[in-house]
């Protein structure tokens, strides 16, 4: 009997795959933090003999090279792919023996990126399972769009393709397991559910539903922003990505935190948006430790710029390195730890913000106050409906584009609360008055507030 071992990597909405039999196994697009991947494998009691890429990832660092290094497994990455270092390069056809009866091929599905790989795991002559990368998502596909623009719609074409080439090959019971497409921003649409078959996706996947020019126009109508830092991951990933270093960083007190903040630097906050606005050091950022903490903060800082991390608790700290090691963000320049009084410079104060829901802004709006609303959704999001009135800035964009917000006290929302949150403490680090709406979206309509449709 094979099994199917799924490590998920929530922040980034992205999924490895440990497979094999009694002795031995193949890991699928393994995470930077490849510790995870090597204790599976030891409650498993078995031999990781291969790692396979399905393509060179543009979302995040894998952790595939040192995982082959530390355990000396064969690492198989497409023959098409530009590497700078050895590996086996894996052609469509070419099979491995996994344990067994159990053996791992090879399927050329191009579309995510040009050399973009699936693999088929088979047991004892029968395709069981379908390692999909980037290209047969759960009811949708990767996107093709973060390779070259001028590519884009070929790229889209060939997704349509190996689609249909997947849906075509294998059964209808083969299992379908995809490594993006759980919030992964490499999905060129939302995934819905958290399983899948060949034979459901036959049925409800776009690109196997309908003819190509439909699918290729209607996909690229609705390609939503890309994370900035995704523009380094590829690279990073083509040159093998070095060994990870999380010991704890270099502790820092109040006064040398004063000094990274006046000398421009990041100093990143990772505690609740709730205990940020109740107390916080002038000038901090706070992204949630508990958020997408790796996606937003590697895509809104300046990339290489040093940065310091607050935390609640060592704990905290310590995981917080482990996400963002997994986008490139290496090692913090220091830390500390603690409570936020602790983290001042002798004579300073804590600064501090409201947070409110919508209906406290609606009464604010009655009142006749000053009020500034500031919606840091994407664009697809505002799209479909907004606060009348409302100042449109994406989070994303909001740091190179604070000039643009409207004198007046700032009251800042999103669709739950997280984005708002980061975007309050970059005005408020700023100087600017504000107010977060820590609310869910739905909830202004219900607040009396005029929602209307269009950008």
């Amino acid at each position: 009997m094979f099994f199917v071992d799924t490590l998920e990597t929530e922040g980034l909405g992205n999924r490895s795959y440990l497979a094999g039999g009694a002795a031995t196994a193949v890991v699928v697009d393994p995470p930077r933090d490849v510790e995870r991947v090597v204790a599976a494998a030891a409650g498993r009691g078995v031999r990781i003999a291969y790692v396979v890429e399905t393509h060179i990832h543009n979302d995040y660092v894998t952790g595939g090279l040192e995982l082959s290094r530390l355990t000396g497994a064969q690492y198989l990455v497409p023959a098409a792919a530009r590497v700078s270092f050895d590996r086996v390069p894996v052609a469509d056809g070419d099979s491995v023996a996994v344990d067994s009866g159990l053996s791992l091929r090879a399927l050329a599905t191009p579309g995510h990126t040009p050399h973009h790989t699936a693999y088929v795991l088979v047991e004892d002559g029968r395709e069981v399972a379908a390692f999909t990368g980037g290209s047969l998502l759960i009811g949708t596909v990767g996107r093709p769009d973060l390779v070259e623009p001028r590519l884009t719609e070929q790229l889209a074409r060939s997704q349509h393709a190996s689609a249909h080439r997947l849906a075509g090959e294998l059964h209808d019971d083969v299992r379908v397991l995809p490594t993006h497409g759980f919030g992964s921003f490499c999905s060129s649409s939302q995934a819905e559910g958290d399983a899948t078959t060949i034979g459901k996706e036959r049925t409800g996947n776009d690109a196997l539903t309908q003819d190509v020019d439909t699918f290729v126009a209607q996909m690229l109508a609705g390609l939503d922003d890309v994370p900035a830092y995704y523009a380094h991951m590829g690279p990073v990933n083509a040159d093998g990505p070095a060994p990870v270093d999380l010991t704890p960083p270099r502790a820092a007190d109040g006064e040398e935190i004063a000094q990274r903040l006046a000398a421009g630097e990041w100093v990143v906050d990772l505690r609740s948006r709730t205990a940020f606005s109740q107390g916080h050091v002038a000038g901090t950022f706070n992204f949630e430790a508990e958020g997408k903490l790796a996606t937003y903060l590697a895509w809104l800082i300046p990339w290489g710029k040093p940065v310091t991390l607050l935390a609640a608790s060592a704990e905290q700290l310590a995981e917080a390195q482990r996400e963002l090691v997994r986008v490139g963000i290496e090692r913090p320049a220091a830390a500390a730890t603690g409570e936020p009084s602790s983290w001042l410079r002798t004579g300073d104060d804590l600064r501090s913000f409201p947070r409110v829901d919508f209906a406290t802004l609606k009464q604010a709006l009655d009142r006749g106050d000053d009020v500034v609303v500031l919606d840091v959704r994407r664009d697809s999001e505002r799209a479909d409906e907004h606060v009348r009135g409302s100042v449109h800035i994406p989070l994303h964009e909001l740091h190179r584009r604070t000039g643009e917000v409207p004198t007046g006290v700032v009251w800042v929302h999103c669709a739950g609360g997280m984005r708002a949150a980061i975007a309050a403490s970059l005005l408020d680090a700023g100087g600017r008055d504000v107010v977060a709406v820590d609310d869910g979206f739905d909830a202004a309509r219900s607040a009396g507030l005029t929602v209307t449709a269009g950008s």
